[in-house]
């Protein structure tokens, strides 16, 4: 697939490193000279320097022929703009575009008709508040991740000692979840990818990422993880688009208090939350910490613009009593590095976290959902299938008989407003929404060719 990019910041480079270590002919512009050489250096790309909504540079960059329009610029005008020239001079078939303004964003009729041409609209502080909140909403949870319209969601959760499953096979599972059917899709440890087997001993510091019908989530954790209680004394630091976005959202059913060190924006803040406590100061201020209780806090989030501040203050939350802390962390090698330490619970990544909705739209085959995992090598996916026993080597066939990529597994499935959860004697039917888990993600063009319907001959 040919593939324009727009933009070489944090998510547009991280996009294009994802594709383009699949196959596709990927260019990327942007303005800056010096971040364009050092992504091609490292990237097999190419790529153009200018104005990314300049007719011109468009075309330079081959616009005439481009499958798809990516545009990931920090200007939402600019992204808006050039689907605009790629559609009125090229009719690029499709155009995604990152548009953060809440004002755009709350006008749909601006995208609709002959409108403003974006096909895809990615609002990542919305896809990151939106991660957040699902985390919140399960205790314990490292990872919580939505398929089918919420129906099914894949939960990553780290075994502890102690626990009731820890030291124990995964076939004595359904002794601990009587009444509900779960399934293990993938277990890492130390690091390293686990296929899960009946056999399979779960060990302490393991993350076991299981997957279930939504209304049993809670009821699985909760066998898992017995020590953890709901949620509701919440700490926020940083008061920009995400932290107001994820206020507005918890502030309903949880006891909010938000931090901002800027004076406008904390007054701004107070102004437009309805219950959330304003706090103007510093999130990584000891004394202020202490003053509002941080010890009695379930949670900690830090969701500032920077992320040295962000595990800072996480990093002292925890020291200072915090049951479970959450930094957003937008350097690669900062997010290696915090998941591997104690203080902070959940490092989020945001384009990891917003790249999943790009892939969905780039990804062959009718491929509804992508969630991307473990810094971009695995991926969870819900794939559509199609056609019969005679064109299809998956519909009409059990689940121990299709011939799945290495290190791919069959979750469940979503039949009509049905969850089944896949095991080795269930029947894929034509239309059945099936949710695979990728320890690979290079098997992904694998995947795409078994649910290929083949031609049939009479």
């Amino acid at each position: 697939m040919k593939i324009l990019i727009l933009g070489a910041g944090q998510v547009g480079s991280s996009v294009a490193a994802n594709l383009a270590s699949e196959a596709n002919d990927i260019t990327l512009i942007d303005h800056r000279v010096e971040v364009l050489n050092e992504l091609r250096d490292r990237l097999d790309i190419q790529t153009v320097v200018g104005n990314a909504a300049h007719p011109n540079i468009l075309e330079q960059a081959g616009i005439e022929d481009v499958d798809m329009l990516i545009a990931v610029t920090n200007s939402d005008e600019v992204n808006m703009v050039a689907c605009q020239v790629a559609w009125s001079l090229h009719h690029t078939p499709t155009k995604i575009a990152r548009i953060r303004s809440i004002q755009y964003l709350k006008h749909n009729e601006l995208f609709r008709g002959n409108a403003i041409p974006v096909d895809v609209i990615i609002s990542p502080e919305e896809i990151v508040t939106n991660y957040i909140f699902n985390i919140i909403e399960y205790p314990g949870a490292l990872q919580v991740l939505d398929f089918a319209d919420g129906k099914v969601v894949l939960v990553g959760l780290r075994a502890y000692y102690g626990g009731p499953l820890v030291g124990h096979q995964l076939s004595e599972l359904p002794k601990h979840t009587p009444g509900t059917d779960t399934r293990v899709a993938a277990i890492y440890r130390r690091g390293r990818a686990i296929i899960p087997m009946g056999h399979t001993v779960i060990e302490a510091g393991d993350e076991v990422f299981f997957i279930a019908a939504r209304g049993d989530i809670r009821v699985v954790i909760r066998e898992l993880r017995k020590l953890d209680k709901r949620n509701k004394r919440i700490i926020i630091a940083g008061g920009g688009n995400i932290g107001k976005r994820l206020a507005e959202r918890l502030e309903k059913r949880h006891q909010v208090k938000i931090i901002e060190r800027n004076a406008d924006r904390s007054f701004h803040l107070s102004q437009s939350l309805d219950k959330s406590v304003v706090l103007l100061g510093d999130s990584a201020d000891e004394e202020l910490l202490l003053e509002e209780n941080i010890d009695s806090m379930d949670v900690f989030i830090s969701v500032t613009n920077d992320d040295e501040a962000n595990i800072l203050s996480a990093m002292l939350a925890k020291k200072l009593g915090t049951r479970k802390t959450m930094s957003l962390i937008n350097r690669p090698a900062y997010v290696d590095l915090m998941e591997n330490q104690e203080a902070i619970d959940v490092a989020i990544s945001p384009e990891q976290v917003t790249i999943g909705a790009l892939l969905t739209h780039v990804r062959r085959g009718d491929i509804v959902a992508v969630h991307s995992l473990r810094r971009g090598a695995a991926e969870a996916i819900e794939v559509i299938a199609h056609g019969d026993s005679g064109n299809s080597k998956v519909v009409g066939h059990l689940v121990e008989e299709i011939e799945l990529p290495e290190g791919t597994t069959i979750g469940a499935i979503v039949r009509g407003d049905e969850v089944i959860i896949a095991h080795h004697d269930t029947v894929i039917e034509a239309e059945d929404h099936v949710i695979m888990f990728l320890v690979d993600k290079k098997k992904i063009h694998d995947v795409e060719h078994l649910f290929q319907v083949g031609i049939t001959f009479i």
